[in-house]
């Protein structure tokens, strides 16, 4: 990775003129990123590098990436502030994607997340590499969808849809956004627990490890706990 030496726009809105923009359905990456592995778990949208890329990733028109490995922010700890401040006039939406690939974590990245705040990025995080690419992909594919696709709905339009998304959020890692794209993608609950784990991968966001909790979650027997009723005096 290398720290792009352009210097921040002094305007007071983004910077429209030096912004590359990605117009297509295409990601743009600049090359810095090249060796990047993250690169080779991006399977559903396509990809190409691009000398004019300012951040890391460019996910759509508006939006660039940068993207941080908590192992490389601790051997660099300056080096994402650097980036960040050369982003801070480009783009409407900036997202810091985060990997989480060491144990003691939580003071870095309550540490990231007041320098995301103070840079006016927005702070996603993975727990692996696979998951780090569903983000992009999902920024990606949801670029030109209606806004109210993903805009919550009055309960009594959506009692399903609602009912269906507070029960898969109680599974861990899952968020609302996954709910909608399960539901999206498959229709159905049968549907979803009939689902092979490669078809599940596939799904934007849904990296390894929330890809084996939502199947343990939905394989494991339903347990009914002693509260002592049933025993004998």
């Amino acid at each position: 990775m290398s720290i792009p030496t352009s210097q921040p726009s002094t305007s007071s809105t983004p910077s429209t003129a030096s912004v590359k923009r990605s117009l297509g359905n295409t990601i743009l990456v600049n090359p810095a990123q090249q060796k990047n592995p993250i690169l080779r778990c991006i399977h559903n949208v396509p990809y190409e590098f691009d000398d004019g890329v300012k951040c890391d990733y460019v996910v759509g028109a508006t939006t660039g990436v940068l993207y941080l490995s908590l192992r490389y922010h601790r051997l660099y700890p300056n080096y994402i502030y650097g980036r960040i401040a050369a982003l801070s006039r480009m783009y409407l939406l900036r997202v810091l994607l985060v990997l989480v690939d060491i144990e003691d974590h939580h003071t870095t990245l309550r540490e990231l997340n007041v320098a995301a705040i103070t840079g006016q990025f927005t702070l996603m995080l993975s727990w692996s590499m696979e998951e780090a690419a569903r983000y992009l992909e999902t920024y990606k594919v949801f670029e030109h969808k209606p806004d109210d696709l993903i805009r919550e709905k009055p309960a009594d339009d959506s009692d399903f849809n609602a009912s269906m998304t507070d029960t898969l959020t109680n599974i861990r890692t899952v968020n609302k956004t996954d709910a909608l794209t399960l539901l999206t993608t498959f229709g159905s609950f049968a549907k979803m627990t009939q689902a092979p784990t490669d078809q599940l991968g596939l799904c934007p966001g849904f990296g390894e490890l929330k890809v084996q909790r939502f199947r343990q979650a939905i394989t494991q027997p339903f347990l009914i706990k002693d509260d002592g009723l049933s025993k004998g005096a």
